[in-house]
């Protein structure tokens, strides 16, 4: 009883820290919306795959766009649905993204959920990282399993999606059969083969080309639109401590700028 109250205190205090660096950052919110304003116009659908405590759910918001978010985990999920569960312009659904609809086990990492993950490889690449001393994967969850493909045939095609979902970006990925305009995968330098397979179905699904993000900056970095083999071999060059970041991919002829 007492080890799951001090659990339960952890959890707690690790989602508090979340809100305290995601919601109450306010340059950060306008860098952040500078930033997607490139991909998102008012009364665009968006979906966000990973969305945590939802600050990016604000800023699609902000923007004026419709938001369907994703996030499996209850603590997280209960926060999105305290500051947005009363917009009729998001959906909030606890369920996971992937190649294909079912069911998949999350593992949790209670004293930092952000990292919290359904791919095996990802916490098997941060053992004994650089940089990721001391995270610890400490509980599974079974979650229900939804994919591109599905939220698309229910909620119709969106404007913008941003993944982000710790080394199962390309999993997310095989659950789309066709070319969107505008969407983001997170990359981490642990994990630098997910990049490069999200980098190749992109570039089999359409004419992408691509700039990225580097940690939190909501900056790109190259200032330019650059195509796969590219893109791959920027993050291949990346150092170790650059450690995450976000790739964007546009559609060749798509309004994204």
């Amino acid at each position: 009883m007492i080890g799951r109250l001090r659990e339960r205190l952890v959890g707690l205090g690790a989602i508090w820290r979340s809100v305290r660096i995601y919601h109450l950052d306010r340059a950060h919110h306008r860098a952040m919306d500078a930033l997607y304003r490139r991909f998102v116009k008012p009364g665009d659908l968006v979906f966000d795959i990973g969305a945590h405590v939802g600050d990016r759910v604000a800023s699609f918001r902000r923007l004026g766009a419709r938001v369907v978010a994703l996030e499996p985990q209850p603590a997280p999920a209960r926060v999105i649905r305290l500051l947005r569960g009363h917009d009729p312009m998001v959906k909030i659904l606890p369920v996971a993204a992937g190649a294909r609809p079912g069911r998949i086990t999350l593992k949790v990492n209670v004293r930092n959920p952000t990292v919290s993950s359904a791919s095996e490889a990802f916490v098997r690449s941060a053992e004994g990282a650089q940089g990721w001393e001391g995270q610890v994967w400490d509980r599974e969850l079974e979650v229900e399993v939804t994919t591109l493909d599905q939220l698309i045939a229910r909620y119709g095609e969106p404007a913008f999606v941003k993944i982000d979902v710790e080394g199962f970006e390309d999993k997310v990925l095989e659950g789309l059969s066709h070319p969107l305009l505008a969407l983001s995968f997170e990359f981490t330098t642990i994990a630098r083969d997910v990049a490069r397979r999200c980098l190749e179905r992109l570039a089999a699904l359409g004419p992408y080309r691509f700039d990225l993000a580097l940690g939190e900056s909501q900056k790109l970095e190259l200032g330019r639109w650059v195509e796969a083999p590219e893109m791959a071999e920027f993050i291949a060059a990346l150092p170790h401590a650059a450690n995450s970041g976000d790739v964007y991919a546009r559609l060749v002829g798509s309004e994204a700028a």
